[in-house]
C-alpha cells in the first residue's frame, strides 16, 4: 500500500490542491513522515512529498484550515522533529500565518456570537473551522494562551442564542454548509467532521491533557445533554442521528429509523468515541460504559458492518479501525478489542483494491496509515489522527 505512494513521480496525481490534507500531496507526505519517523522508510520520500506539497503559493484565505492551506501544511511539518534537517524555520513561518488567521476567526465568531445569529459549520467544525485549528493547536502548542482562547470560544458556543432552546452551534445551513430553501430552521449537526461531536472531542481531550478554561466542564455537560436528547435505542445497539432538524426539535422524535452507516465522521463509531472521551474527562464511569457498549455492539452487528463499503478514514473501514483502536486502549475490557481483528481484515481487503484515490481522507494514504497501526503495537509516533480528534 505505501509502495504505491513511495515516488511522487509515480505514484498516482494527488487529485486535490498540493497543501490540502484531504486528497492532495499534504496528505500523502503525511503518511511517509509517520513511516521514517518509526524507522519504517527513509526520509527522502517525505522529503519528496513535502516539497510537493509546498510547490504552491501558500494558501492563507478564507479556505485555510485544518485541511487546507497553511495550518494543513503546519499540521504535517510538525511530524517532521526527527527528519534530518528539520523544518524548524518553515515551522516557525507557518505558526505565525497559523496564529493570525485564528485571531482573526475567533474575532469574528464572538463578533457574531455578540450579534446574536447562528453560525455556520464553517466557524466552528473540525474540517474547515475552530475547531479543527484547535486540534492542530492542541498537537503544536499544547500550553498555549491561543488554545485557550479557542476554548474559551467553543464553551461559548455550547450557550444558547436566544429564547427558543436551540443549542448555540444550531445552524441555518444544510450540511453540506449551503443555504436552500429546504432548509427552513435550520439544523443541528450531530457529526464528528461538521458537527458538535468535534467541539466534544477538543473540550474533553484538551481536559484530559490539563488544559482547561472556565466553564469547560460545564460545556461538555451542555453537549452531552443535548446528544443523549437525541441519542436512539435499537436491539443492535444505542446510535445517534446524523442531524436534528426544527421539526424534530418540536416533536421530540427524530425521523430516521436506523442508525446510518458505521463510520468516523457521522456514525456510531466516531460518536461512541467522543461520548468516551467526554465521560473520561468528566470522570463519569457511567457514560464511559454506554459509549463502550454502542461501539462494541455496532462492530458486532453484520448488517452494519456490510455497509462499510469504502477504504477511507472519513466514511470507511479505514476510520472505523482507527477509532475503534484508539478507543480499545482506553478501555478496560475486551469488549472492542475483540473486533479489531475482523476489521484488520478489513483492511486488507481494501488495500488490495483501492485505486484511484491516493488521499488521506477517503484513499490509499489513510487506509496505508491505518495498516501501519493494525501492524504496530504502539500508537502512531507523529499522532496523525489527531486530525481525526480520536486522540
Amino acid at each position: 500500500m505505501a509502495s504505491c505512494l513511495a515516488r511522487p513521480d509515480l505514484a498516482p496525481k494527488p487529485q486535490g490542491h498540493p497543501q490540502s490534507l484531504s486528497r492532495g500531496a499534504a496528505g500523502i507526505a503525511l503518511l511517509h513522515i509517520e513511516r521514517a519517523a518509526t524507522g519504517h522508510a527513509d526520509w527522502d520520500t517525505a522529503h519528496a512529498w513535502l516539497r510537493s506539497a509546498a510547490s504552491a503559493p501558500l494558501a492563507l484565505g478564507p479556505q485555510a484550515s485544518l485541511l487546507f492551506g497553511a495550518p494543513a501544511l503546519a499540521f504535517v511539518l510538525h511530524g517532521t522533529a526527527t527528519a534530518p534537517g528539520g523544518y524548524e524555520r518553515a515551522l516557525g513561518a507557518l505558526d505565525r500565518h497559523v496564529a493570525l488567521l485564528v485571531r482573526q476567526r475567533l474575532d469574528q465568531a464572538h463578533a457574531r456570537i455578540d450579534r446574536g445569529t447562528p453560525p455556520s459549520l464553517a466557524e466552528f467544525d473540525l474540517f474547515r473551522g475552530l475547531t479543527g485549528l484547535g486540534a492542530h493547536l492542541m498537537r503544536r502548542h499544547p500550553g498555549s494562551d491561543l488554545l485557550a482562547d479557542v476554548l474559551a470560544y467553543l464553551v461559548r458556543l455550547t450557550q444558547p442564542l436566544g429564547h427558543d432552546a436551540l443549542p448555540g452551534w444550531w445552524t441555518h445551513e444544510q450540511p453540506t454548509g449551503r443555504r436552500a430553501p429546504g432548509t427552513a430552521g435550520g439544523h443541528g449537526n450531530l457529526g464528528m467532521a461538521h458537527g458538535i461531536s468535534g467541539p466534544l472531542a477538543l473540550l474533553s481531550r484538551a481536559l484530559l491533557s490539563g488544559i482547561s478554561v472556565d466553564d469547560q466542564s460545564e460545556a461538555i455537560a451542555r453537549i452531552c445533554a443535548w446528544t443523549d436528547t437525541w441519542q436512539q435505542h435499537d436491539p443492535a445497539g444505542p446510535w445517534w442521528p446524523e442531524i436534528i432538524t426544527l421539526p424534530e426539535t418540536r416533536t421530540g422524535r427524530t425521523r430516521h429509523t436506523r442508525p446510518a452507516r458505521p463510520s468516523w465522521c457521522y456514525g456510531t463509531p466516531g460518536h461512541a468515541r467522543t461520548q468516551q472521551l467526554a465521560a473520561l474527562a468528566l470522570g463519569d464511569t457511567v457514560r464511559q460504559r454506554q459509549a463502550e457498549h454502542a461501539l462494541a455492539a455496532c462492530l458486532a452487528d453484520p448488517a452494519q458492518l456490510r455497509r462499510l463499503t469504502e477504504p477511507g478514514l472519513c466514511h470507511g473501514v479505514a476510520g472505523v479501525y482507527q477509532t475503534a483502536w484508539r478507543a480499545a486502549r482506553d478501555t478496560r475490557t475486551s469488549s472492542i478489542s475483540t473486533h479489531l481483528p475482523v476489521l484488520a481484515d478489513l483492511l486488507g481487503k481494501h488495500a488490495a483494491t483501492v485505486q484511484n484515490d491516493s488521499g488521506l481522507l477517503d484513499g490509499a494514504a489513510g487506509l496505508a496509515l491505518t495498516l501501519h497501526t493494525a501492524t504496530h503495537p504502539t500508537p502512531p509516533h507523529t499522532g496523525w489522527d489527531t486530525c481525526l480528534l480520536i486522540t
